[in-house]
């Protein structure tokens, strides 16, 4: 009798179990296979990578220059895929450009691509874990009933079991998925909510009431009831007649779900919004109440990826977030989780159809929407609907270090870095209510800038000395709700499932706790590994940076000859700070920018900081398919685009463009920060 691969992998004994099937799920098992030892993928979904192949391919990455390792490669896999001709079914490859690729590095081999597909990014992280010989099984479900699904020994986890009543027993184990299920059936401390500010001495946690940013708010003054002005008729649907709270104060609310949908206006690949079963045109009035105000920015949030599709996210006082409907999930069944899902897709599904199909819904808005549609080639084995509820936050491990925003925001030192993050302090909003002067208004949601990328410690990743000595946590980290609302990117998931894997494999080979393993030797095999741990950037500098459309190539991924000098004091600038020749051995320093391109006419732009000792005179050389072009610019003028760019020229190129900055004869400090190349309109 021949026994089932499944049941054979139920009966090993691993050295490392990972539980989920999230993209750091995958980076953990990519990195324990490369580090010599014998993994195994348990994912309770059918579809490997999260969000990331769920339809979140409008990359939330903040400062790229702080993501190295297995994430940036999974980047640059993406890039290679875009590289192939037929991925662009439905777009011409030049016609979408260069959006979403990273710097090029000159030979080539470091290109990433930032905007993608859902299936592209799934058919990468499959092609990962084939590639590494991983196996993995799928749409197996932890049993969480108290003391089924987890076998504890001496604070160790020995084995777990799923609901199907297969055992993975390991020496090892992380906790990938979104909700820290694992951990949670541990044992372990964690957190669900927002903190006082009072607990971690912070200003941005708990309740935010009267806090009003990103601008997904009602601007202008919207009546919540049934019968405008009379409070007795009720309130209309998705408003809580609950006391929000006090300013600053903690309690058990999250922020909002939703699902990352991936449209497309593309006829031949278009399926109009369907009519969800269970549809109810009574839970939008609220919308058609915010159009009253004359509210239009409803596309604002619908960002273009390859082949005429988009990434569609929240934007605006009422969208695709559904507030305040998700608050028992962490914590939730199975079951119960089904009917948050199912709850929010008959939501958001019926949204769609409303903006598309209802008299009421303003012409122009209604006509527009009604473009749009879910496509024919994405999650196919649901409908074009993705398979992935976005999960912002659940549980939070409580471990050996809590992360904090006094960490994201550089006002203390953060201890044993294992990867960094750099994007802004970020929630959606967590509630709907009204005000005392008889209004709706959201609450939540929050933006606060990291003024530089920030270091993540190990301490977060593990529980507690004694609480469970062999389980690392990389996705539900140690954090406090506002510093997990800028952890929580999907780049700096797969960071942290990488160092997890690495602290598995090497505490393994000392046979010691994961909360005892020294850090030198730790920071050593990462650093060895790719990964990022530190970036020397002021703390100033991030909010300087910007990011340019097209091909770019940063200063970082151009070839030097003689000194210069990194420098952030003045900014604008691109990435994370530009070079200067120090005002000295004129003629002695270049730098030369070099960029891949589809042949065919580019305006070339160059990118500086202006100021008074700049040079006035520097010479620039465009080589191009007709030979060498000169363009002397002067530096103390402000750029005349958007303050950061100046055009030289448009100029036909080959596959390869060459733009040269010199210091000869200048008469002042010489700037190399970027240099932009944007395909010229026929």
């Amino acid at each position: 009798m021949c026994l089932s691969t499944t049941f054979l992998h139920a009966q090993a004994t691993y050295d490392v179990v990972i539980y989920g099937g999230t993209s750091a799920a995958v980076t953990s098992a990519v990195q324990a296979k490369r580090m010599g030892k014998s993994v195994i993928i348990v994912s309770p979904d059918k579809h490997l990578g999260g969000l990331s192949a769920g339809g979140l391919g409008w990359t939330d990455s903040g400062n790229k220059a702080a993501i190295g390792g297995l994430s940036r490669e999974f980047y640059h896999r993406v890039w290679e895929v875009y590289q192939e001709p037929e991925t662009w079914r439905w777009q011409d490859r030049e016609t979408y450009g260069n959006k979403g690729q990273g710097a090029p590095a000159i030979d080539g081999e470091q290109r990433t691509m930032w905007i993608f597909e859902p299936h592209v990014a799934e058919r990468v992280f499959d092609e990962m874990v084939a590639d590494n010989d991983i196996p993995v099984v799928r749409d197996e479900w932890l049993n969480r009933e108290s003391g089924q699904g987890v076998e504890m020994q001496e604070h160790r986890i020995i084995a777990i079991t799923t609901l199907s009543g297969k055992t993975y027993r390991g020496r090892m184990f992380i906790d990938a998925t979104y909700e820290g299920d694992l951990m949670a059936a541990a044992g372990v401390d964690y957190h669900v909510g927002r903190e006082a500010n009072s607990v971690y001495g912070e200003t941005w946690n708990g309740i935010q009431v009267g806090v009003l940013h990103h601008g997904h708010w009602f601007k202008k003054p919207v009546d919540p009831y049934v019968i405008p002005g009379d409070p007795n008729s009720g309130l209309l649907p998705r408003i809580s007649g609950e006391d929000p709270g006090i300013r600053g104060e903690g309690d058990h609310r999250i922020q909002a779900y939703c699902f990352r949908m991936c449209l497309t206006n593309d006829d031949r690949n278009r399926i109009p919004f369907p009519k969800p079963e269970g549809y109810d045109a009574s839970q939008y009035e609220l919308a058609l109440r915010v159009f009253d105000t004359g509210w239009r920015e409803h596309f604002g949030k619908f960002d273009p990826i390859p082949n005429h599709k988009t990434d569609t996210n929240n934007h605006g006082p009422f969208s695709t977030d559904n507030i305040g409907l998700n608050y028992d999930y962490p914590e939730a069944s199975y079951a119960r989780r089904q009917e948050i899902i199912k709850e929010h897709e008959v939501y958001q599904q019926g949204l769609m159809y409303f903006l598309a199909n209802d008299p009421r819904v303003p012409e122009d808005v209604r006509s527009k929407m009604a473009t749009w549609g879910l496509p024919k080639d994405e999650f196919t084995d649901n409908g074009g609907w993705p398979h992935q509820i976005y999960v912002r936050e659940a549980r939070r491990l409580v471990g050996k270090y809590v992360m904090t925003e006094q960490d994201c925001l550089d006002q203390r030192e953060t201890p044993e870095s294992i990867g960094m993050g750099s994007y802004t302090l970020d929630s959606h909003n967590v509630q709907r209510y009204v005000t005392p002067e008889g209004l709706v208004q959201n609450e939540g949601d929050i933006g606060v800038h990291a003024p530089r990328p920030y270091e993540i410690a190990y301490g977060s990743l593990v529980p507690k000395q004694g609480q469970c000595d062999n389980l690392l946590v990389p996705v539900c980290v140690s954090s406090s709700h506002i510093a997990f609302g800028s952890i929580r990117m999907e780049p700096v998931f797969m960071i942290l499932g990488q160092s997890a894997a690495t602290a598995a494999c090497m505490s393994l080979d000392a046979n010691i706790a994961v909360q005892d393993l020294p850090y030198d030797e730790l920071k050593t095999q990462l650093l060895k590994d790719g990964q990022v741990l530190e970036l020397d950037v002021p703390a100033h500098a991030a909010a300087k940076s910007v990011e340019l459309q097209g091909t770019v190539v940063d200063d970082h991924d151009a070839k030097t000859t003689g000194s210069w000098t990194r420098s952030t004091a003045n900014g604008p600038f691109v990435g994370y700070g530009y070079q200067h020749d120090g005002n000295t051995d004129k003629g002695k320093k270049s730098t030369v920018f070099t960029a891949k391109l589809s042949a065919g006419r580019y305006e070339v732009r160059l990118a500086y900081s202006a100021n008074d000792n700049r040079a006035s005179n520097v010479p620039v050389t465009i080589h191009h398919r007709d030979g060498e072009t000169v363009v002397h610019v002067d530096q103390r003028k402000k750029p005349p685009i958007n303050d950061i760019t100046v055009s030289l020229g448009i100029f036909d190129f080959g596959t390869k463009a060459v733009v040269e900055v010199s210091n000869a004869g200048t008469d002042g400090y010489v700037i190399a920060d970027a240099v932009q190349f944007r395909k010229a309109k026929e």
